[in-house]
């Protein structure tokens, strides 16, 4: 024996499921707005990583570059490079080196991609760096995935 869903029955199962998905989307979108909040609470955006953002965007480095896996995959991920150059153990020579690395683009080396020498002023430079500092301050939660050897 076959059962028919009858119209109301259908109604029903229609405005149940869309009540139940509402609710879960609202759910989802107050823990991003929750989590959201609790990274910026922890890292204040200061004028200077706004600034450096700018620069990022005016530049376009996202056109190669990813930030969190956002971007093109052109050239290396950059949301941990304050940690590559050892930011966290001296500050000021993390810095120092970031900026002379900048300013030596491109480098000229055979076989591999170049990065425009963007001619930023200091204070861009200064910027772009610290926007660099602060998104090395971030949890990511293990992003990007780390390739397994075979």
């Amino acid at each position: 024996m076959t059962e028919i869903l009858t119209k109301t029955a259908a109604r029903n199962v229609f405005y149940g499921g869309t009540v139940f998905f509402f609710a879960i989307f609202a759910a989802l979108v107050a823990h991003s707005y929750y989590f959201a909040r609790e990274i910026e609470t922890a890292h204040p955006i200061s004028d200077a990583v706004a600034q450096g953002k700018r620069v990022w965007e005016k530049k376009a480095c996202f056109d190669c570059h990813t930030l969190y896996g956002e971007g093109a995959r052109y050239a290396p991920e950059v949301g941990q490079v304050w940690l590559k150059y050892g930011g966290d153990k001296d500050a000021a020579g993390a810095r120092d080196a970031l900026k002379a690395w900048f300013k030596a683009q491109p480098t000229g080396a055979a076989d591999r991609h170049q990065m425009p020498n963007f001619k930023l002023s200091d204070q861009d430079l200064d910027n772009m760096i610290e926007f660099l500092r602060w998104t090395s301050a971030i949890d990511l939660q293990g992003w990007p995935p780390k390739k397994t050897s075979k």
